[in-house]
């Protein structure tokens, strides 16, 4: 039985994560350490046999999507569903100061996903998760007994994980950050999902 194989990654570093501001479908870009970490993950996985690689379309993926494919001649599909979740106007806004100002949603943010309420146009972890589960799926359907790599971000990847590991939008609210460029694998056939890697970051150096 053929195993697909997914490699899923956060974006490297970018000046806001440094400023400790909120990025959702706004961007920054990567850092010099930002594109270091990208090269590092590189490196890791130079040996693997990518069929395909995907990206959200925020720049600061799509420039450590670039990065990560090395020499290889493959296109990067660019697809809107794996983009953060959108924020609202918390985007841009120092994180210290939402928390002053929103303290409930800013909690419910990272501690309870289920019960989080956007202001404004932003998106609830379960339109998150309406968004781009499908996605996921597609790509696996279009790649059956390949290997393949998706960057995206923090919170979207988070929420992708929780669906591979059965978790409710209420425990992921408990599962362990996602850092730049940390690398998660999962190695998937007809009847079995296995979680190789989560969150693993021993190619930093």
């Amino acid at each position: 039985m053929k195993e697909t194989v997914l490699f899923l990654t956060r974006h490297g570093q970018t000046e806001w994560n440094l400023q400790q501001r909120m990025q959702g479908h706004q961007n920054s870009a990567l850092t010099a350490l930002g594109e270091q970490q990208a090269e590092w993950l590189r490196d890791r996985l130079e040996g693997e046999n990518l069929s395909a690689i995907y990206s959200s379309t925020s720049p600061r993926a799509l420039h450590t999507a670039q990065i990560l494919r090395g020499k290889r001649s493959l296109s990067i599909q660019q697809d809107a569903s794996l983009m953060e979740i959108n924020m609202s106007i918390w985007e841009g806004m120092n994180t210290d100061q939402i928390e002053q100002d929103y303290p409930l949603q800013y909690s419910h943010f990272f501690t309870r996903p289920d019960l989080y309420l956007p202001l404004a146009s932003g998106e609830t972890y379960s339109q998150l998760e309406q968004r781009v589960t499908p996605t996921i799926e597609r790509i696996i359907n279009d790649n059956k007994g390949l290997e393949v790599l998706i960057v995206t971000h923090r919170i979207t990847l988070k929420v992708i994980m929780a669906h591979f590991l059965n978790k409710s939008l209420q425990e992921l609210g408990e599962m362990p950050d996602i850092l730049s460029t940390a690398l998660c694998k999962v190695t998937l056939t007809d009847h079995h999902t296995t979680i190789d890697l989560y969150g693993d970051t021993s190619h930093y150096l």
